[in-house]
This record gives C-alpha cells, sequence and structure tokens, in this order.
C-alpha cells in the first residue's frame, strides 16, 4: 500500500473535467450551457468558496459547499428543504402525468409513508441475499466476454448497462422482462436523454404544452415502460391469487406484500408501478455509470489495477462479504465516485426563512447541493482532482467529513438502494478484474451531465484474458 500511496503522490492521474470559468456567464449564455451540459457553468469561485449566494435565472439562489451547512439543509432542517419546481418539472418527463408517487418525487407524509414501508425490503441482510444471483449474471457477462480472443474491443458503458439490467432483471423481477432487454435499453436511454436536459422553457415555467425538444421521445418511452410495468404487476397479481407457491422473492414480491409497520397499508398498484419504475430509470442508470467510470480509471493507472485485481483473486467464496473483504477496490469505487458523482447535482427550496453559515436564506431561495462541486473542492480535498483511492483506504475514509461525501445523498431522503448498489459494484467489479484486463484505448471521456454524469461517447477499451 505504502509503494501505492507514492506513486499516486508523486504523478497521480487527473482524468478530463471542464475548466472552470473565471467568471459567470450572461443569461443567455447560462440558457445554451445548461441545456447542452450544466456542469460546464460553474465558476472557480464554485470550486473555492464555502458558500455563494446571489441572482440566478430561476431566482435568488445559494450553491452550498460547507459540510455543516450541507448537514443543515439536509438533516437538521430537512423539513424546510422539499425538491424545488425547476426539479419536478425536468424529471417531469419520466413520470406519468401527476403521479409524483415514486419514492424519488414523492414529499411530504406520501414519502415518509412509502419511506417507511420499502425500508424493510433494502436492509444489508435482504440485500445480501440477492448476492449470488448478482455473481452468476456477472459472471456470466464476463464469460461472453472471453469467448471472443484477446485485443476484442469492448464498449464498456454499454456493457455495464447491460450487466445492471441482467441483475436488475434477477433481481427485481426475476427475468419477467427478461425477452425484451433491447427494447428496455433503447427505451430508458431514450427516456433518460430527454428529461436529463435543462430546457429553457422548464427554467422559465412556461406552458406544458409548448414543446420540448426531445419531450415527444420521452412520452413514448414512459408509455413503453408504463405499458411493460402494468403487464408485469398484472402477472404476478395473477401468480399471487392462483398459484401462491410459484411467486418468486423477489423485490416486486416486496413491493407487493410490503406494508406501512406503522399504519399496517400497503402501496396501491400505482405507487408499486411508480416506484418499480424508479428503481429501473435511478438505480440502473446511477450503478452502471459508477461501473464505467471506475473501470475507466482503474485502466487508467495499472498499479491500481493490478492492486484490485489481486485482491479479486483472493476475494473469499461468500460474495455477500465481497463489500467489507476488498478494501483496495473499494477505495477506488469510492473515488471514482467522488471525481464522478452518479448524480452530480440536487436542488432543494426554501419554505421558510433560514441562515447558512453567515447569509439569510429567504423563503422560496433555491439551495443547490452538488456533489460535482462539493466532491472537488478545494477546502475538502488535497489534489481534488486528481484519482486518488488513497483516501478511501481504511486510517484514511474515517477523516472524510460526512457531508464532503454524498455519492447517495445524505440524511432522510439518502439513497434506499446504497447498499444494493455497492454490493453490486463490488460483485461487477470482482467479476471482471480477476478474469481480464482493460486497457483504455481513444480520447479522454468528456463527463455529461444528464440526470446522471456519463460519458460523452463511449468508453472503449480492449480486453485481454487473462
Amino acid at each position: 500500500m505504502d509503494d501505492l500511496k507514492s506513486e499516486s503522490l508523486r504523478k497521480p492521474f487527473v482524468p478530463f473535467a471542464p475548466a472552470p470559468r473565471v467568471k459567470p456567464l450572461g443569461k443567455i449564455g447560462q440558457i445554451f450551457v445548461l441545456a447542452r451540459n450544466p456542469i460546464e457553468t460553474w465558476t472557480q469561485a464554485h470550486y473555492e468558496l464555502p458558500l455563494l449566494a446571489g441572482p440566478s435565472l430561476v431566482g435568488e439562489m445559494i450553491v452550498v459547499n460547507q459540510p455543516e451547512a450541507i448537514r443543515h439543509v439536509l438533516v437538521e432542517n430537512a423539513a424546510n428543504y422539499q425538491k424545488d419546481p425547476l426539479q419536478q418539472r425536468i424529471l417531469e418527463a419520466g413520470t406519468s402525468e401527476g403521479s409524483g408517487l415514486g419514492l424519488l418525487s414523492a414529499e411530504g407524509d406520501l414519502w415518509k409513508r412509502t419511506r417507511r414501508t420499502l425500508a424493510p425490503s433494502f436492509t444489508p441482510r435482504r440485500v445480501g441475499a440477492f448476492a449470488p444471483v448478482m455473481l452468476e449474471r456477472a459472471e456470466a457477462r464476463v464469460d461472453r466476454w472471453v469467448k471472443r480472443r484477446s485485443g476484442a474491443i469492448l464498449e464498456i458503458d454499454r456493457e455495464m448497462i447491460g450487466v445492471t439490467y441482467d441483475i436488475l432483471s434477477a433481481t427485481l423481477f426475476s427475468d419477467a422482462l427478461a425477452e425484451d432487454a433491447a427494447g428496455f435499453e433503447r427505451e430508458l436511454a431514450a427516456l433518460l436523454n430527454a428529461i436529463g436536459r435543462v430546457h429553457p422553457f422548464d427554467i422559465f415555467d412556461a406552458p406544458k404544452w409548448l414543446p420540448r425538444f426531445g419531450r415527444h421521445r420521452a412520452r413514448q418511452s414512459r408509455l413503453w415502460f408504463e405499458g411493460a410495468i402494468s403487464r408485469l404487476i398484472g402477472h404476478r397479481l395473477a401468480l399471487m391469487r392462483e398459484q401462491p407457491e410459484e411467486v418468486p422473492d423477489d423485490l416486486l414480491t416486496a413491493l407487493m406484500k410490503a406494508s406501512d409497520p406503522e399504519t399496517g397499508t400497503g402501496l396501491t398498484q400505482a405507487e408499486v408501478s411508480a416506484n418499480l419504475f424508479t428503481f429501473i430509470a435511478a438505480g440502473h442508470e446511477t450503478t452502471a455509470r459508477a461501473l464505467g467510470w471506475t473501470l475507466y480509471l482503474l485502466a487508467r493507472t495499472p498499479k491500481w489495477w493490478e492492486k484490485c485485481a489481486e485482491e479479486a483473486r483472493n476475494a473469499p467464496e461468500d460474495p455477500a462479504q465481497w463489500l467489507d473483504a476488498m478494501p483496495a477496490l473499494r477505495a477506488a469505487f469510492e473515488e471514482s465516485m467522488r471525481l464522478f458523482p452518479p448524480v452530480p447535482m440536487m436542488s432543494r427550496i426554501a419554505g421558510a426563512g433560514d441562515v447558512l453559515g453567515d447569509i439569510p436564506v429567504a423563503k422560496g431561495t433555491i439551495v443547490v447541493i452538488a456533489p460535482w462541486l462539493i466532491h472537488r473542492h478545494s477546502l475538502l480535498w488535497d489534489q481534488p482532482a486528481a484519482f486518488m483511492p488513497e483516501r478511501f483506504m481504511p486510517g484514511e475514509r474515517e477523516k472524510i467529513d460526512r457531508f464532503a461525501y454524498l455519492p447517495f445523498g445524505a440524511g432522510p431522503r439518502v439513497c434506499i438502494g446504497a447498499v444494493f448498489a455497492q454490493m453490486e459494484a463490488m460483485i461487477v467489479l470482482t467479476s471482471i478484474l480477476r478474469r481480464v484486463r482493460l486497457t483504455h484505448l481513444g480520447e479522454e471521456p468528456r463527463p455529461v451531465h444528464r440526470i446522471t454524469l456519463r460519458p460523452e461517447g463511449r468508453l472503449a477499451m480492449k480486453m485481454e484474458i487473462r
């Protein structure tokens, strides 16, 4: 480990990132850049100052990079900070009209009840039971790779979308949609591409009937998913009535049987559908992107690749133990999510006046918490632009402020699937590292913010079989 640390300190790898702007964009410039790639709007001050307040296209805004203030917004006074209207308008293209029933978009009492109802399905013990099937699907994906000759070129981002779909399909609904994996990938990509863009009409809250680019295609994809999910739920309901002994023990069954521990109330069919779609869209996409970025960064740092591959070859037999058994691989994955956070920005609106640091916050102020900024902030990290997994090794990981690292958010709305995503990632990465070696080809990928943080173009890598 000392050799790896000294190597990183001597010449750490710095992946491409948009250069911070010297001064803020004007209003017209902001509109165009927000539509193209929101992470390109940030100025040097955003990477250096703890709090920045001032007017914006959507009213008064404060950008919060200070861990104490982030804790206040997300935990101590979370009830005062709901998701803001712009964020909701952008996400509306991917949800049923007026639904707001999924855990991602629900607010208030509905969100609390849904969270309580779903929580038992995502405990570490429950998630650990899915580890064997996760390993089976990850190994099957690598089996297909090794049937090709060494030197084959893989589009790793697409491969990670594929393997995370395989795992999702098996654990969420027992492969009930497996026959249309290609359709799933096509429609999900179209949906996320459309809802990930900030349209000027959304910024200015223009009437919904005015056309937004890509939204017609998004509506088609949304309807495709609604139909697929409706059929899936219908088939499962029939199976539960007619052949209860044949009902699979997957997350769909857990959703349909779940009940609020306080009231005993279960989820309605519409709520099951909304949350199923949330897990498909949000959970699948974020994990796939995090895996792609991790493999890219490891491919660009051979010593870390070899260290992680050695851990993978010596992994315990039980894949449910892998999350805690391989510190170097876990550190590389966590450092990857620091540099390329799956969700690079979140925002809230102040429901009442407040104070953050020494800045008064008026009712209606938009509060932005951007992991992309926080994870690269000069006050919080040494060499913030560099890939240095040693930051997350045992003994160092404990020094990181809880609110300086937010790949899964924090507070009451922390990602309910965080343990699932981390276990899945460790299993997929281990399956790859112990059997093949990947070398990155072509230009350095450019990160683009489309709800998640994805590479522009494709991540092409050459595979060598070990």
